[in-house]
């Protein structure tokens, strides 16, 4: 039984600009769900379901080789039942999205600076550190009417600082459409802090692989 329904539609264009984020090609329809064949050093293909099917199992079944990922817009628990036992959940994500159009832009640490670069619908945000270090980075890309965020990361060093917060409205800035949903895929230590920003969970988001012998 499903825990979460999510729109398959929102999944996918989640899914492709989070593609076009990344670099790697675009998904297609497959077994219900969306594949991408990212043929990367740590994955050669992903394939997200907006929920439970008939699909991700068949594909479960067939798969025994690692760097393939299996990522279900449901709990952990779900995703489990669904896999043969050579299978590894890992931890659980939740798939979010911003309940709020703009948040109040505030000044960086003293030192600190914000380094912008824009690639046709890709904008990435870095924060240099006094000493020169890469303390805080993250991209966005506004693709398929949805503006979704990606890895932002603030490096132990330098957390507590409000950096990501100022990386995720140097971005959201670059939105051209205030009226696209805007998407991420949080840790749960990131679901704390993007609810304080006013995001809301769409669902959980699970991801399973086997792992290297």
């Amino acid at each position: 039984m499903t825990t979460s329904y999510i729109d398959p539609t929102l999944v996918f264009a989640w899914q492709t600009a989070h593609s076009i984020a990344r670099g790697s090609p675009l998904p297609v329809h497959d077994r219900g769900g969306f594949r991408v064949d990212t043929h990367s050093e740590k994955e050669l293909k992903r394939w997200v379901f907006p929920q439970q099917c008939d699909g991700l199992r068949a594909i479960a079944h067939d798969i025994a080789a690692p760097r393939h990922y299996l990522k279900l817009c449901g709990s952990n628990e779900e995703l489990r039942r669904a896999l043969p036992v050579h299978w590894e959940v890992q931890a659980e994500n939740y798939f979010m999205m911003a309940a709020v159009t703009a948040l109040d832009t505030k000044p960086l640490p003293n030192g600190y600076r914000m380094e912008l670069h824009q690639a046709g619908p890709v904008t990435r945000a870095r924060v240099i550190a006094p000493g020169g270090e890469l303390a805080a980075s993250g991209c966005a890309a506004e693709a398929a009417d949805v503006f979704i965020y990606d890895r932002i990361e603030t490096a132990p060093d330098h957390r507590r600082k409000g950096l990501g917060v100022a990386v995720m409205i140097a971005l959201g800035a670059a939105r051209k459409s205030l009226i696209s949903p805007q998407l991420l895929v949080a840790t749960e230590d990131g679901r704390n802090l993007y609810a304080s920003l006013g995001w809301t969970v769409l669902a959980p988001f699970a991801t399973a692989t086997i792992p290297e012998s």
